[in-house]
């Protein structure tokens, strides 16, 4: 039977011993996140994923949601009584504000729940995770009569948040925007239009759901520049905060999908609703993609998340299947035949996977740092950097965790063999699930366009270039200890070919914009490469100080091994393709294809 046990040891690993959060005491919140409480707050959620969301992941799958007539959507059964546990143990309140009833634990921390839920039932952790960023955004742009009315309900998930851009006939290109927005003259805006691919936008778990949608005003210049947003509640909201008349937004149908059977992607009507500007007139982007960020930073998290829990059955079933005999001579000679975990190439696609994972958890989790550390530091040169990093960082995150999600989904199916291509392991489910990961809150490509087109020029180059002192200084600091050397070795080499290939984009980019584009993918993936490669560093010289304590820390080392010398080295192969430029690609005129 499928199962999924939290990684509790390997993220206890990373915040006490590596990130070492006990360090930043003098920060609002990291005070009362102490060892002990972390260890709390991860052991207790790892056992809420594990016993009540784990199960429910292959219910949601086979049985998706349903809207009835009246346009009211039923999740599937188990979700709204888990969801009720949810919001009763207060997940959702962990690195909430205390203005807003939350503990203002370090952000990073609730990265960690996330995973585990996100691991445990990818559709069901949807939910609070789009509230979540609704949240933000509204904190960060609404008004305070916004915020004191939906702030606190949708801090405690009461209240479920979405996010409504996209139209049918604009996806990225969210200038070509149609719902329209008429002012009524007291302050309030009726809304009319269509929105598709909408998570959560109906559902049966909370009493109201708040949506932020983008429109256009009446008269608003065309184009991106014309965007306004806005907060359209599903119930108005009386003063004493008690529930009012229903807005006119309903669910007009539900999206028939690959996967995430579990969550409603419904299609949402607007029929002259009311709803209230967030901002400023026409600068609706602006604060929705304060939510699109936190929102793309999860979507990495998720094609973590799915390669965890489909490595860890893949582990199981490669210790248990028999098949053939190992190339060195049988290791289980009492028995018809070896488990396939002998074999060399199974070994390579749980190495590979295990590798990925534990880089990735790591580079999530130091990101999430530093985004407390932009909200939270005293310093300006620490929450410059922090931003700097955070915008860099973002899409590399979200594009390269999800495209290797899907690689590790995938060969977690293949070393299933055929049992895997059918449903009685649920390993398909976990492909399936992962796929959107790479589409939605903007595709891959679209977020390798943003790194090379916008955040690698962003203030001169100062956040890239400060990441390159960065590794320098790391590597400076290591290169004398020879226990560490090969991993010094093999980071200071990717970091050269990424550097020589943001160069390559400076001189080439410019002068024919097709070249940043078709350069642009290879450039996220050595990004992507590179970055992991300075997270196995940091863990190596950890674990090398700790090694002989704990097994743990010897495993971490042949791991980290592995990346260095199976993973990393595909930095050189990225680099020379990237050096191609656009002419291979643009060669072929359109209609040859």
């Amino acid at each position: 039977m499928p199962r999924y046990d939290a990684p509790i040891r390997d993220m206890k690993f990373i915040f006490h011993d590596v990130l070492a959060l006990q360090n930043y005491s003098n920060l609002d919140g990291f005070a009362d996140a102490t060892p002990d409480i972390v260890d709390q707050i991860l052991e207790t959620s790892g056992k809420f994923a594990s016993e009540v969301l784990f199960p429910l992941n292959s219910v949601g799958d086979k049985q998706g949601c349903k809207r009835a007539d009246d346009a009211t959507v039923k999740t599937p059964d188990g979700f709204p009584d888990a969801y009720k546990q949810f919001v009763e143990n207060g997940w959702p309140l962990l690195s909430k504000t205390p203005e807003m009833g939350g503990q203002g634990l370090p952000h990073a921390l609730s990265i960690a729940v996330s995973e585990m839920m996100s691991a445990a039932n990818m559709a069901f952790a949807m939910y609070p995770g789009l509230t979540s960023g609704a949240y933000e955004a509204l904190m960060a742009g609404g008004s305070d009569d916004q915020k004191q009315i939906y702030g606190p309900k949708m801090a405690t998930g009461e209240w479920a948040g979405t996010m409504n851009l996209t139209e049918p006939q604009c996806g990225t290109d969210l200038g070509l925007i149609k719902t329209k927005a008429i002012p009524q003259g007291d302050g309030s805006y009726k809304l009319t239009g269509q929105k598709i691919w909408i998570s959560g936008g109906e559902q049966d778990l909370t009493e109201n759901i708040i949506h932020l949608v983008l429109a256009r005003i009446e008269g608003a210049p065309e184009g991106i520049k014309g965007i306004s947003l806005f907060v359209v509640p599903k119930y108005f909201v009386n003063e004493d905060g008690s529930l009012g008349e229903r807005n006119t937004v309903s669910c007009g149908g539900l999206e028939e999908k690959m996967g995430i059977h579990g969550n409603a992607t419904c299609v949402m009507n607007y029929e002259d609703a009311t709803g209230w500007l967030v901002g400023d007139e026409h600068k609706g982007m602006r604060t929705m993609f304060i939510m699109m960020n936190e929102a793309r930073l999860g979507v990495g998290m998720q094609g973590l998340a799915q390669a965890e829990v489909a490595y860890q059955n893949a582990a199981d079933f490669a210790r248990e299947r028999l098949q053939s005999r190992a190339l060195s001579g049988p290791k289980a000679p009492e028995k018809p035949a070896d488990p396939i975990i002998v074999h060399p190439d199974v070994r390579r696609m749980l190495m590979d996977t295990r590798a990925f994972i534990e880089g990735a958890r790591m580079f999530s989790y130091w990101t999430a740092l530093y985004g407390d550390l932009l909200h939270k530091s005293p310093d300006e040169k620490v929450r410059e950097k922090a931003g700097d990093y955070m915008a860099l960082m973002t899409p590399v995150v979200k594009a390269f965790l999800t495209d290797r999600g899907l690689k590790a989904c995938n060969d977690a199916l293949q070393l299933h063999g055929g049992t895997g291509f059918t449903k009685d392991q649920g390993v398909e489910q976990y492909v399936r699930d992962v796929r959107i990961a790479l589409i939605y809150e903007g595709t891959n490509g679209i977020q390798a366009l943003d790194l090379v087109g916008r955040k690698l020029a962003a203030n001169g180059g100062r956040a890239i270039f400060t990441f390159f002192a960065e590794l320098d200084d790391f590597i400076a600091e290591n290169e004398s200890d020879e226990e560490l050397k090969p991993f010094i070795d093999a980071l200071a080499t990717a970091k050269g070919e990424l550097q020589e290939a943001t160069s390559w984009l400076m001189q080439n980019g410019m002068s024919d914009f097709n070249n940043a584009g078709a350069a642009s993918m290879d450039y996220l993936e050595l990004f992507g490469l590179t970055a992991l490669g300075y997270m196995w560093a940091k863990m190596a010289k950890t674990a090398l100080a700790k090694r002989g304590s704990d097994p743990f820390y010897d495993d971490k080392l042949v791991t980290a091994r592995y990346y260095i010398s199976r993973i990393l080295p595909e930095t050189s192969a990225h680099l020379a393709k990237l050096k191609t430029g656009a002419e291979p690609l643009m060669a072929l005129e359109a209609d040859r294809f």
